[in-house]
């Protein structure tokens, strides 16, 4: 048998846990692992249908990996950590804190429900949090910061 060659992606997401091994282990036997926020980002859960619509919004340069899970109508934007204060008062956002538990497939596929919408790559690139805040803000679209207008 061939060895299986693994997904940058994947290899990424574990990389967010103290033993990347075990979060491979747990892939294998079709299980959802559970990666810790903080090292190399953090969550922000948000409605589903919005979170797709946003993700029109924001563009595909500054989007960054979502995992969804249709039957809760929930998804997870994964942002640089930080990110708490520009998106601190959109209550259409919850930022997970530091150390939150994120139940999550490999980049490559879904396991019990969830999967990544738009997929890791294995690059480190997470969402803009200031275009995920602006898609998700008053009006949906994007905002010129305050100083464009100095």
């Amino acid at each position: 048998m061939a060895p299986r060659t693994r997904n940058p992606g994947s290899e990424w997401l574990a990389l967010s846990a103290p033993d990347p091994v075990q979060i491979h282990r747990e892939w294998a036997q079709d299980q959802l692992a559970q990666l810790p926020s903080g090292r190399l980002w953090l969550a922000v859960e948000a409605d589903l249908m919005r979170s797709v619509a946003a993700m029109q919004r924001i563009g595909p340069d500054r989007l960054g990996p979502v995992l969804v899970y249709p039957s809760a109508d929930l998804a997870w934007w994964l942002v640089p950590c930080g990110a708490e204060e520009l998106l601190a008062d959109l209550g259409r956002l919850t930022v997970q804190p530091e150390g939150w538990m994120l139940k999550s497939p490999p980049a490559e596929r879904y396991i019990d429900g969830r999967g990544w919408l738009e997929k890791p790559d294995g690059s480190g690139d997470l969402t803009d949090p200031a275009a995920l805040g602006a898609a998700f803000g008053p009006g949906g679209g994007l905002r010129l910061p305050a100083g464009a207008f100095c």
